[in-house]
């Protein structure tokens, strides 16, 4: 989509963004003028407390919330000026793997249909290989195409979600807390993969996560959320190593040190 652009460059844009709510009490404001890149090829790690703000900027990126000011651009294109057919074209880009591995399956749908069905949404042909390549990716056997997700681990649930979520070959993913739902192993396991398909695949991610050790292991750079506002910023052994804020320090200092993932990804 973008062949002019390297490793590096900036792929997303954000500038101060803003989304209020208008409720019973009044104009509630939960994402408080964020601006932040995610260069091509790297990991943003977004993180912060239940209610910081973090999913809702990150479905504004993907246009599934609008926003109440502030723009976005994703290979130079302003997103929010594009109208649904071009949001459409874009979305091939831009794929989200969401936090409940089971929800975000239709139940009455087998493997094979999930994987198969971007490609019906987006009209576009494929190879019946193209899915067997999938779930080789994402280390799941062929037998798995045509089982249902309620036969399914929740590890292995998150796998089906993120072949599907490669299926058109996107250049970047939203990873919206994707091992909260999973146990501390499998959790690690499943990062471990992601990481791996990045170098693969070229893949730019977004991490969300309330896990600083997490962020630590699998971004290149940290932003803090502290209700709704940008506290900090940056390279992510910098930031742990030496936080400036003092909202990022008693994150840090509250989070216990949990076992990192190995090499092995299971």
């Amino acid at each position: 989509m973008q062949p002019e652009q390297q490793p590096g460059d900036t792929l997303l844009q954000v500038r101060e963004l803003v989304k209020e709510y208008d409720g019973d009490r009044g104009i509630t404001r939960v994402v408080d003028n964020v601006s932040f890149d995610i260069r091509i090829g790297e990991t943003l790690g977004l993180v912060g407390e239940s209610g910081s703000g973090k999913s809702t900027i990150a479905r504004m990126i993907l246009r599934l919330i609008e926003t109440t000011s502030g723009t976005i651009h994703f290979a130079g294109e302003d997103l929010l000026t594009a109208n649904a057919r071009r949001m459409r074209t874009l979305r091939r880009q831009m794929q989200i793997v969401f936090q409940d591995p089971y929800a975000a399956l239709n139940p009455r749908m087998s493997v094979r249909q999930i994987l198969a069905e971007p490609f019906a949404i987006h009209k576009e042909h494929f190879e019946p290989t193209r899915l067997l390549e999938l779930l080789t990716a994402v280390g799941l056997e062929s037998t798995a195409l045509d089982r249902y997700p309620h036969e399914f681990s929740g590890g292995q649930r998150q796998r089906i979600n993120i072949a599907r979520a490669l299926a058109l070959r996107p250049s970047f993913l939203v990873l919206d807390e994707p091992v909260s739902a999973l146990d501390v192993s499998v959790g690690a396991q499943v990062i471990n993969l992601l990481r791996n398909l990045q170098g693969e695949f070229g893949l730019t991610y977004l991490f969300i996560s309330h896990s600083m050790p997490l962020v630590r292991y699998l971004c290149d750079r940290v932003a803090v959320l502290h209700h709704g506002k940008l506290v900090e910023i940056g390279a992510t052994e910098q930031v742990c190593a030496t936080p400036t804020n003092p909202y990022t320090q008693q994150l840090i200092a509250a989070t216990p040190e949990l076992p990192t993932p190995t090499a092995n990804h299971g």
